[in-house]
């Protein structure tokens, strides 16, 4: 009698988002964000995942400044959740050999399958996705590396194709060949002649067969992860493979390091309203339209608008006699962009990286594993915060080299270690801890503690901090 394959989710949660600056930052990118409803599309890929298989592992690849979102995800999620923490970001090829290489081990000899997932993707049909997961068990049972072709439902030239070769069985067909994104003539012409897929980028794959083929086309990454996974430490959920050796691997998508090479390949087919929410179009395709066209988000007052895609966070957006734009607002950054040059926002990005804009990074509220804080004001020598910390939560014992601090308590309790003392203090009471000075804040209350941090020095930068003890493993 033949057992079903084991199959482990995979969820790829490595993407920084650029595109959907400014409401996606490098610290805070586009799965983690709040979608409605408390939603993300994390969580909403990690359910999808838990849909099709109710116990079990999954295995998330992100890196160390996101795993405390994954985590907290994951311990919502019936599934037993691993968290592979790459050291530095290397693309696909790289991250999915880490987790063929970790549910190798997890299988103790046997070969599973992996179902590769992009963290930022929308299905809406879950029961025609867990069909097409099927058909493609077929065929990586076979040997062969499946990849979801999506049926077009138009000629996107924002996603790349995939040309189906000879079928296998009634399950799926060998790949012909892969077409980087087209421009919108050459994708018109590829509906025209049928037998194009969009590129969805999920796979489903035996682990052994894609860890040999990556051997055979991409070395460099076979070598480099395998070394890396072998020298890995583990804490807990966080699979950690070594920095020094992981850094030296290649940096390739699965595409090219691997699918563009391999006779493995093959392509299932897949209608299941897809949609790769990776652009400001996609959510404005996405979004519930008005009577005009438009996708209002917030508090947005139209006025002889059309066909625009409006997005408040902080305040009003008042508009008036404008038709197909973006316009995207946050609590620091305004984005305006026409929509047929929504995808160009990732130049937008770059400059504000190359300048070292904070707005690159991170929003004025940043979240952490113990809470969140918020820059208030900002001045010559001072800044002002809004710390959150929730109930049994702490920060890590620190100190700073450049800067002293003035702590208040508005709200909760607070437990602060200041230099060799610690002590209890409550609402309007306050310490200043001097510079350089050892000190930590607590929460040991029921309730979210809420202090006011005034800081004072020549450099306020965050990466002023000596971290000496940290119980999220940042020390």
């Amino acid at each position: 009698m033949k057992h079903s394959p084991v199959i482990y989710p995979t969820i790829l949660c490595g993407g920084s988002g650029t595109r959907l600056w400014p409401l996606s930052r490098y610290m805070h990118p586009k799965q983690f964000i709040d979608i409605g409803g408390g939603k993300s599309l994390f969580r909403e890929t990690v359910i999808r995942a838990a849909s099709l298989y109710a116990a079990g592992d999954i295995f998330v690849v992100c890196n160390n400044e996101h795993s405390f979102y994954v985590n907290k995800f994951l311990s919502e999620c019936p599934l037993q959740g691993r968290i592979i923490l790459e050291p530095v970001p290397r693309n696909t090829a790289p991250a999915i050999a880490l987790a063929a290489l970790a549910a190798l081990d997890r299988a103790e000899g046997n070969s599973p399958l992996l179902l590769v997932m992009p963290s930022d993707h929308a299905i809406d049909d879950v029961n025609a996705f867990s069909e097409g997961v099927k058909r493609a068990a077929c065929l990586a049972e076979q040997g062969y590396i499946a990849t979801f072709g999506v049926i077009p439902a138009g000629p996107e030239p924002g996603f790349g194709y995939i040309k189906q070769g000879d079928p296998i069985g009634e399950t799926g067909h060998l790949v012909a060949r892969f077409i980087e994104k087209p421009d919108s003539t050459q994708a018109n012409a590829m509906l025209a002649e049928g037998g194009y897929l969009w590129n969805s980028g999920m796979f489903l794959l035996d682990a052994g067969v894609y860890l040999e083929e990556l051997k055979t086309y991409a070395p460099d990454i076979y070598a480099r992860c395998s070394e890396a996974w072998s020298l890995r430490r583990e804490e807990g959920v966080f699979i950690c493979p070594d920095k020094d050796v992981f850094i030296r691997s290649p940096a390739l998508s699965i595409d090219y390091a691997v699918m563009e090479y391999t006779r493995r390949a093959a392509v299932c087919p897949l209608d299941a309203n897809w949609r790769d929410m990776g652009s400001w179009e996609a959510f404005y395709q996405a979004g519930n339209k008005d009577a005009h066209g438009n996708v209002c988000i917030g508090d947005i007052l139209p006025e002889n608008v059309e066909n625009c895609y409006l997005h408040s966070t902080h305040r009003l957006i008042a508009a008036s006699d404008i038709k197909d734009l973006v316009v995207v607002e946050t609590q620091d950054a305004l984005l305006i962009v026409p929509r047929n040059s929504a995808q160009n926002v990732k130049g937008i990005v770059e400059k504000l990286k190359s300048t070292r804009r904070r707005e690159y990074r991170q929003h004025q509220l940043v979240h952490r594993p113990w809470g969140n804080y918020e820059s208030l004001a900002v001045g010559a020598y001072f800044q002002i915060k809004r710390i959150t910390v929730n109930p049994g939560a702490q920060l890590s014992l620190q100190k700073h080299y450049h800067r002293a601090e003035h702590w208040v308590v508005v709200s909760g309790t607070a437990e602060i270690t200041n230099g060799k003392e610690t002590q209890l203090y409550t609402e309007n009471q306050s310490t200043y801890i001097p510079l350089g000075t050892v000190h930590r804040l607590k929460n040991p209350g029921r309730i979210p503690l809420v202090v006011i941090e005034i800081q004072f020095g020549a450099y306020l930068g965050e990466d002023d901090i000596v971290r000496l003890e940290d119980i999220y493993g940042r020390a």
